[in-house]
């Protein structure tokens, strides 16, 4: 079992140890759980208060956070506890799932595919014609990749995932379980006597930049002319639509239940709060924010927070629900 002294990990988030403990540390914790040999953290003064009930050796504890860690337990003083509980989750990290062998005898991969070195592939998955897997590609068992798709290294993809063909995804992505890549788009018009509804084929495809990491269950529709397509380093969390032909600039945040519809362009950073919704062909700006739950029917500018369906200014929405309040108590 891993564990770490309290200069190992002060040393480890670079902070300032305040107390003395001699505890070895073997897990981190949060505050209510945590007994002795864990490490929790307390990043605001709502969890200060738990501190004198918790069994936990240390805390990681923002500078600004004025109390003490009590005898023969420690604080180790940073800047950013979330970004030092970032670090010290990943030391703490289980080992992935073992790979007995590196290409499962059960896996189909097509004489076409070009493999890059250190590539592993588990059991009953397809790896369809041409199809094109970067060095240190990890697919796990029961996933699909279709023709001429291109993945780059060090990409993870995991159990139920299924990328539809001509896809191009970029190195040191992770895809969570059950993750489509690829569907057809949605549309649909009525046929010209009206008595049904013409599928709309959609020949485009998708285009996912390096570091994107999608949450399970999300789906990314393929484009219905060219592509719908990822920038570098967004993060999409589980069950988020994303539909053809929108695109994504780098660094984008989708929290969970989140929706775009066809066509909708997010500029680079920006956050799109759990269950938001957003309709065809709007623009969300750079460093926009959309509020959970919103529903946003307009273009948004570049750095601003828009809340409430349908969306508008953060600070004029609440004013509404103020005065709507007011009257409601009249």
């Amino acid at each position: 079992m891993i564990s770490f002294s309290i200069k190992e990990i002060t040393k480890l988030v670079n902070g300032e140890q305040i107390g003395l403990c001699t505890d070895e540390i073997y897990a981190p914790e949060q505050i209510e759980n945590a007994v002795k040999g864990n490490v929790t953290f307390i990043g605001n003064s709502k969890y200060a208060r738990l501190w004198e009930k918790s069994n936990a050796s240390i805390a990681i504890v923002s500078q600004g956070i004025k109390i003490l860690p009590g005898e023969g337990r420690a604080f180790v003083k940073v800047k950013n506890v979330d970004l030092a509980m970032a670090i010290i989750l990943e030391v703490f990290e289980p080992e992935s799932p073992f790979f007995e062998t590196d290409i499962h005898p059960t896996a189909v991969i097509d004489k076409t595919v070009k493999l890059g070195s250190g590539c592993k592939i588990g059991a009953n998955s397809y790896i369809g014609k041409n199809v094109v897997l970067g060095d240190n590609v990890i697919i796990y068992p029961n996933v699909s990749v279709f023709d001429d798709t291109t993945i780059g290294n060090e990409t993870i993809i995991w159990s139920g995932t299924v990328i539809r063909e001509r896809s191009k995804i970029g190195s040191h992505c992770i895809f969570h379980t059950n993750v489509s890549i690829g569907a057809d788009g949605f549309g649909y018009r009525p046929s010209s006597d009206g008595s049904h509804l013409v599928k709309i084929v959609h020949i485009g495809n998708v285009v996912i930049g390096n570091g994107v990491e999608i949450g399970a269950n999300s789906c990314v529709d393929r484009g219905k002319f060219s592509s719908t397509i990822l920038g570098d380093g967004c993060k999409i969390d589980n069950l988020v639509q994303i539909g053809h032909n929108s695109v994504l600039g780098r660094s984008c945040i989708m929290a969970g239940s989140s929706g775009l519809a066809g066509s909708v362009t997010l500029g680079d950073g920006v956050i799109i709060g759990g269950s938001a919704s957003i309709k065809d062909h709007v623009t969300i700006h750079s460093g926009a924010k959309v509020g959970a739950g919103s529903g946003v029917i307009a273009d948004v500018e570049a750095g601003k927070t828009v809340l409430g369906y349908p969306a508008c200014d953060s600070r004029e929405k609440m004013k509404q629900w103020v005065a709507i309040r007011k009257l409601a108590r009249n």
